[in-house]
């Protein structure tokens, strides 16, 4: 007779069916923990269910491993196998073609969420234009030869700006006795010292003190012109 289906054999002979795979106790019972199964029901159902035939066992020692009764499944022949990888592989293109497309939705929500709304868009277009009109009445001062630095804040510029070409220039007055005197007697081909040391001339990374002074200048000459 079987089980009623809401018996302990039953929910333990249909989990072991649908596992369809060697179980021991312990395995069953985590399993069914959902359904407030004891290990010690558990172990009891699979005993009755193995005794009478509803499952099949083997003995290790003292522990009992469990499967599901073969017999009772329809093992397909190789016509049949060879028919179920095709629907498989059938079944796999589907979900494949069925991932590709919810990817392509995603991507397509994603694009769409981080565009601005027609109230930021406003916002943003207020923005730019009080920009715009800021930087249009600064041109136009500057167009006009109103002088936006105030005399004595450019005074200071140019005496720290001077200060430091000083500072430039004595630095490489600096170097270059030192270079003289340690080269001068050296065996060692100059360039090739230089390069062996790791030493960057102001010209190897392409800055010039002369076109600095040029600059600060030009800045004085166009002052007095105004």
């Amino acid at each position: 007779m079987a089980p009623k289906s809401d018996s302990a054999e039953a929910i333990v002979l249909n989990f072991v069916n649908e596992q369809n795979r060697p179980l021991n106790s312990q395995n069953v019972a985590d399993s069914l923990q959902k359904f407030n199964l004891k290990k010690a029901a558990v172990q009891k159902a699979l005993d009755n269910l193995a005794d009478n035939g509803r499952i099949s066992f083997k003995e290790y020692g003292k522990q009992r491993i469990y499967i599901a009764r073969q017999d009772q499944f329809d093992i397909p022949n190789n016509e049949e196998l060879n028919h179920m990888k095709e629907q498989n592989a059938k079944l796999q293109q589907q979900l494949d073609a069925q991932k590709k497309a919810i990817s392509e939705v995603e991507a397509e929500i994603k694009a769409l969420q981080s565009n601005l709304t027609l109230e930021h868009i406003r916002e943003r277009e207020a923005k730019l234009r009080i920009e715009v009109e800021e930087m249009e009445n600064k041109l136009g001062k500057l167009r006009g030869g109103v002088t936006l630095v105030r005399p004595e804040e450019r005074k200071v510029v140019e005496e720290m700006y001077s200060e430091k070409l000083s500072q430039w220039r004595r630095r490489r007055r600096m170097f270059k006795d030192i270079w003289d005197a340690i080269t001068e007697n050296s065996p060692k081909d100059p360039k090739e010292f230089k390069e062996e040391i790791g030493i960057e001339y102001d010209e190897d990374v392409g800055v010039s003190l002369q076109s600095f002074s040029d600059l600060l200048q030009h800045g004085k000459k166009r002052q007095r012109q105004h």
